[in-house]
């Protein structure tokens, strides 16, 4: 009997510890071909805006929780939504050229989840080591998830990530051809 309630005592004591340190981490897939990420850039004289897929990226949740993620974005589909024609193609173009992304050399960027913070029920503000052309830099980001989909919006200073092209910070007497430094992410995400 004495051996019987050992060795209950023992498999109570085991559940109890296997329970204590074990983790419920859910790592959700995002469905690449149902979310999209929209950029916006701002100049002197006004905006442009397009799209860049998602080539892969996960989520990380412990009982619904976001603990953590995980993205790379296909810089060779960086396009332009709001012109069309030729216009389009110049600025296609010139975004995937070595003056913006060098898209030939640096075909991805990546966003690695580093620190997440709950704000509210559904709101999280993440910060994240973001790789864009080989360089990486933390960025902070303001994500909510609502069921299985999530919106995150950032602003991204292209200078810490060699994007020169039309800046001010770089080069001087550009006027009304100056490019803001920071651009904006929309990423709409389903998993």
């Amino acid at each position: 009997m004495k051996q019987f309630i050992k060795t209950g005592v023992l498999a109570v004591l085991v559940a109890f510890l296997t329970f204590s340190f074990t983790t419920n981490t859910d790592k959700k897939t995002v469905k690449t071909d149902e979310s999209k990420v929209v950029w916006k850039g701002y100049k002197v004289t006004g905006s442009h805006e397009g799209t860049i897929a998602i080539q892969s990226g996960e989520l990380h949740f412990n009982d619904e929780v976001l603990t953590g993620g995980a993205f790379v974005m296909d810089m060779s589909t960086i396009n332009s939504t709001d012109l069309q024609g030729e216009y389009k193609d110049k600025l296609d173009g010139h975004l995937k050229s070595d003056d913006f992304f060098g898209v030939a050399k640096f075909p991805t960027a990546k966003m690695v989840f580093t620190k997440v913070k709950a704000t509210g029920k559904n709101s999280y503000q993440v910060t994240a080591d973001l790789t864009i052309k080989g360089k990486t830099a933390p960025v902070v980001v303001n994500l909510s998830v609502y069921g299985s989909k999530a919106t995150a919006t950032l602003k991204v200073d292209r200078t810490k990530y060699d994007v020169r092209y039309g800046s001010t910070s770089f080069f001087d007497n550009l006027q009304d051809k100056a490019i803001y430094d920071e651009f904006d992410l929309v990423a709409d995400l389903v998993f």
